[in-house]
């Protein structure tokens, strides 16, 4: 068996810390290379690394200031030796046989990186009802930029439900941009725009933690986190340009904007005039909406991309804050729902 390193950053992380790494220990695939990155942590989270340290050997312990998950992704990045990748966040599960699954399907198929299934559960561990790919829905695939029915739908934009050959990881000297927003999409999109040996597998792989923390931060960004943001798109838009993927940057744009635009609905770490701010700096990423004719917003939200468009920040502004009420006013699944691609829209794209 071929080792798999997987890469575990952790900050403040000791309430889920323990049941996390557990989920990787007890693997049906045994051949791990376990990689715990301590991201300057103020609480046990260093501590916990070092327990399992010391009871089981294919545990590596990397202590470093708190540098961000980039960095800390980075620094196990830099010291896995498997011959396959594998990340976790530690406050998520894998399931039981995650890594021999997503093993025996990049062996099989001599992939670059394969792609899981995935569900949510509550903060308590509770499972979600359905996983986030509809199983009735898709098989086992291989994954196409240029095919808009199946593998879009799975080309999501975070790292941890994939397995990577760390030769192609190496080849183009990949790494996480430091300190980045959405340094998840950057790091898969890349992945999915250089090469064409990437596989889907229908198997529920991860358990995706809902965190009230994670909520928090959404609702406390600033303007320098929309700098960043901004940074981001502009990357991953470059990404798509440059590798002729404009066709695939189409209907990730109609998944990815409603959400970033709920983003600056939810914060209230921003002023008005921040706000202004904030849109112009992004007004060539809503502008892009009618560059590539992308019909595909709720009505509230289309409403205020159209005043943004039109540069009308003031009536963009009271849209906005229209629209905040309204979210606190709906459960999670509503405002999950508020920014997902709807069948019917991506339908009339499809047809465009």
């Amino acid at each position: 068996m071929e080792k798999i390193s997987i890469i575990v950053p952790g900050y403040n992380a000791e309430k889920f810390a323990r049941e996390c790494i557990e989920s990787v220990m007890n693997q049906t695939y045994t051949n791990l290379e376990i990689i715990l990155v301590d991201d300057g942590s103020k609480d046990s989270t260093g501590e916990i690394f070092e327990e399992y340290a010391k009871s089981d050997r294919r545990v590596i312990v990397i202590h470093q200031e708190n540098k961000g998950i980039s960095e800390a992704r980075n620094a196990g990045l830099d010291k896995a030796t498997g011959e396959y990748i594998m990340f976790i966040d530690a406050d998520d599960l894998y399931e039981e046989n995650t890594c021999e699954l997503l093993y025996n399907e990049i062996k099989r198929t001599d992939a670059d990186y394969v792609i899981g299934n995935y569900i949510h559960i509550t903060y308590e561990g509770e499972k979600w009802d359905d996983p986030v790919f509809d199983q009735a829905s898709f098989d086992d695939f291989k994954i196409e930029t240029t095919d808009y029915k199946k593998s879009f739908f799975v080309m999501n934009s975070v790292v941890w439900n994939k397995i990577f050959k760390r030769s192609f990881i190496e080849e183009h000297k990949l790494r996480f941009i430091p300190k980045a927003i959405a340094e998840d999409a950057i790091f898969s999109i890349y992945c999915y725009t250089h090469t064409d040996k990437g596989y889907y597998i229908n198997d529920i792989i991860y358990n995706y933690r809902q965190n009230p923390e994670n909520v928090s931060i959404s609702t406390n960004c600033d303007l320098k986190y929309f700098e960043k943001l901004n940074e981001a798109y502009l990357n991953l838009f470059e990404s798509f340009k440059t590798t002729d993927n404009i066709g695939f940057y189409r209907f990730f744009y109609a998944r990815v904007m409603p959400y970033m635009l709920c983003k600056i609905i939810d914060t209230s770490s921003l002023q008005d005039e921040e706000m202004i701010e904030t849109l112009k700096k992004l007004g060539w990423y809503f502008e892009q909406k009618e560059t590539y004719n992308i019909a595909v917003l709720d009505d509230r939200l289309q409403n205020i991309v159209n005043s943004i468009n039109r540069k009308d920040y003031e009536e963009s502004i009271e849209m906005i804050k229209e629209a905040k009420e309204y979210r606190k006013s709906i459960n999670d699944l509503e405002r999950e729902n508020m920014h997902a691609l709807s069948k019917d829209l991506y339908k009339k794209m499809m047809e465009e």
